[in-house]
């Protein structure tokens, strides 16, 4: 496990079932909580950027500003690049970069905006006082991350449940917390952020077609990404256990009354302006 101030082995890794799920992802899905925030002038961060998508949503309503993506994986960037360049975005740059240790001087940043970031720090104290050093006076911190502990479906398969407990025992070995969602606030508290708004929100898989992009992309993860790999070289499963669990994602993608939710915790830290 990373010492605390490192940076956690990435669990998910970028297998084509990660990246599947990530470029689903757009502001209106995973960052509303933050949209009625954001003015057309603001220069934001996006802090674990991966395949760029969320990004580029956040350039495209900032017309007058620019939006910097961030990611520790130059390859991933790769992907981000051509997601703006597919969208015709000309204010929208990226780097690679360590929340831990932002190449960027004080009070930089309108927006600094991480999503699913923190579950996979080695130190999200730490890394919350760096995305509040950057952010200027009046701007804000804005974060979300799942919650693994509060995700629910139906039917009840004895399978997911052995899901749910080997994902969380190996994100935790790799030094990371998969209950993130609700501690964020607590994170933020102890990180010396104060104009805090707490929320959550939710996605929710349960149409045909929403349960079979869902399960198959837990399904193929769970054998054929790094996850699968750390969790074998971890002992924490062996690959039969693994395709066990890999069956059962395609059952419960198959069940008619299937349904599933993931809940997000979410804060939005406005940091103190300086007195006039």
């Amino acid at each position: 496990m990373p010492k605390p101030g490192e940076t956690a082995v990435y669990t998910h890794g970028h297998h084509e079932s990660v990246l599947r799920s990530h470029t689903w992802r757009t502001a209106a899905n995973s960052a509303a909580y933050l949209l009625g925030s954001i003015k057309p002038h603001m220069k934001i961060l996006d802090i674990g950027c991966g395949p760029g998508t969320i990004t580029a949503d956040l350039a495209a309503l900032v017309p007058d500003g620019q939006v910097t993506g961030v990611d520790r994986t130059p390859d991933v960037l790769d992907l981000a690049r051509a997601t703006a360049a597919e969208r015709g975005l000309a204010n929208i740059d990226f780097a690679v970069a360590d929340v831990h240790a932002l190449d960027y001087p004080d009070d930089t940043f309108c927006v600094v905006h991480a999503h699913q970031v923190l579950q996979h720090v080695g130190d999200p104290v730490r890394a919350l006082r760096e995305m509040h050093r950057v952010t200027a006076p009046g701007g804000f911190v804005a974060v979300r991350d799942s919650d693994y502990a509060a995700m629910t479906w139906y039917p009840v398969l004895p399978g997911l449940d052995d899901w749910l407990d080997l994902y969380r025992r190996v994100a935790r070995g790799n030094g990371g917390e998969p209950d993130a969602g609700r501690r964020l606030k607590s994170w933020a508290l102890a990180a010396g952020l104060r104009d805090i708004t707490a929320t959550s929100a939710t996605w929710t898989f349960s149409t045909p077609q929403e349960r079979a992009w869902w399960s198959g992309l837990w399904a193929e993860r769970t054998v054929a990404s790094s996850y699968a790999g750390l969790a074998v070289q971890g002992g924490h499963a062996t690959d039969g256990e693994l395709r066990a669990v890999a069956d059962a994602w395609r059952d419960w993608g198959e069940r008619e009354d299937g349904w599933f939710a993931v809940l997000h915790g979410e804060i939005l830290c406005r940091k103190e302006p300086r007195p006039a």
